[in-house]
């Protein structure tokens, strides 16, 4: 049933959300820069040290899946400042964590609780004028991906000075400031953010089914679900494996972190990849993601075979990035231009559905990323995201156009999503 009540003010800065998101989604990238010293910690190989990247995505689909459709049956602001001081206690226990399988499993907890992001996402378009729904995700979404490059970036360099500070592994310090920065953004939350009571009237347990009438009767987000997740697996790859790269030439945690904010200025890229999809439609803009993709793996495959210095090698692997970051996220800023506008009024369980899809694919690209680099080394690893694209590029060429009506994408059809 409707609820009348209005959910923010349209003056709520866009900004601000775009914080939200940046805060919660780091949490689940602070590890990538540090499997090598985490496995050094407790004394495992590469492959069993990437667990570590793998159980966070896991934890994260998780707490989409199950705290995610709270969004649209809870007041958001007092949902997303518990789930901030859930994600600081997680972040804690990380930090102490004596063995790699309580590290594993308090990983599991940090992705689950840290799927607030995606509480907050959804707002957006909510406070964008009529037709300006891509440009609002596109700020938002600009947060939230500064939030995932920066992050390793955070962590490789917090945890390199610590280690030459104290007699402790670097990587517990980035974690045990992580847990301070989120308890500190409780107060924050409730400063800045307004109250956001949900649209409609909905138990928890018609939203979990509503899951499936969702996925059912939307093929556009069906299509949606098996494009991202491929893209962010083949994403992941990269991210997973940079550090077991960067160690067979004697680089450590810093830089890979750097790498982060090489990533970062693709960041920029996210308002205009939003206003494109507005002007030129979502599918434009996806061609192009995937395209960048394509070439940012090739290239870097060659520069990784290349005989050259260390330096213009690092220099040919920071375009790279940058072309990466910006594939990924015109990619994903397309994929949710079209989710959000498929049923209104059930936002968070459409963005569900799409994201624990999306996650599932980080942890299969992830996992299959190590095994690919403990048996063939980088050119598995580009081997296997190549094949990954190529898989997205042909959903994505056999999909559904965005100027046709198709069965389930129709207010009826929202209308049962509603009220399943």
């Amino acid at each position: 049933m409707p609820v009348s009540t209005k959910i923010a003010p349209k003056r709520t800065p866009l900004s601000f959300l775009g914080l939200c998101c940046a805060v919660g989604v780091s949490t689940i990238y602070y590890s990538q820069p540090l499997l090598l010293e985490m496995g050094r910690t407790f004394h495992v190989s590469a492959g069993r040290a990437g667990l570590v990247a793998v159980a966070t995505q896991v934890g994260y689909a998780l707490g989409l899946l199950f705290f995610v459709p709270m969004g649209d049956i809870f007041e958001r602001r007092a949902l997303m400042m518990r789930l901030y001081g859930a994600v600081a206690i997680a972040l804690l226990l990380v930090a102490f964590a004596p063995t790699l399988a309580l590290l594993v499993l308090g990983s599991v907890l940090i992705g689950t609780l840290a799927s607030v992001t995606h509480i907050a996402l959804p707002i957006a378009p909510d406070l964008a004028p009529e037709g300006k729904g891509g440009r609002a995700i596109g700020i938002v979404m600009t947060g939230l991906l500064l939030g995932v490059l920066l992050a390793r970036t955070f962590a490789g360099w917090i945890a390199d000075i610590a280690s030459h500070l104290t007699h402790y592994s670097g990587w517990r310090a980035v974690f045990l400031i992580a847990a301070l920065m989120n308890a500190a953004f409780v107060p924050a939350m409730w400063r800045y953010m307004p109250r956001l009571p949900p649209k409609h009237e909905l138990s928890y347990a018609d939203a979990m089914r509503s899951l499936w009438t969702v996925w059912r009767t939307q093929p556009r987000l069906r299509e949606s679900c098996v494009m991202g997740a491929l893209i962010f697996g083949s994403f992941s790859c990269f991210w997973n494996t940079l550090a077991f790269l960067l160690g067979t030439h004697g680089l450590g945690a810093g830089v890979a972190g750097t790498f982060g904010v090489v990533g970062a200025a693709g960041a920029m890229m996210a308002s205009f990849a939003g206003r494109a999809a507005d002007r030129r439609g979502p599918r434009w803009v996806l061609s192009v993601g995937i395209a960048m993709l394509t070439v940012a793996y090739f290239f870097l495959w060659l520069s990784e075979r290349a005989h050259m210095s260390l330096a213009m090698h690092l220099v040919a692997l920071a375009i790279c990035v940058i072309v990466l970051d910006i594939g990924a996220q015109m990619s994903q800023i397309a994929n949710q231009t079209r989710i959000f506008s498929l049923v209104p009024g059930a936002r968070s369980r459409v963005n569900t559905v799409y994201m624990v899809i999306y996650f599932a694919g980080a942890a299969i690209g992830s996992a299959l990323s190590t095994i690919a680099w403990e048996h063939f080394q980088w050119n598995g690893v580009c081997g296997l995201a190549l094949a990954m694209i190529g898989l997205a590029a042909l959903r994505h060429v056999t999909g559904i156009p965005d100027k046709d009506r198709v069965s389930g994408d129709s207010d009826h059809t929202g209308q049962v999503v509603l009220e399943a």
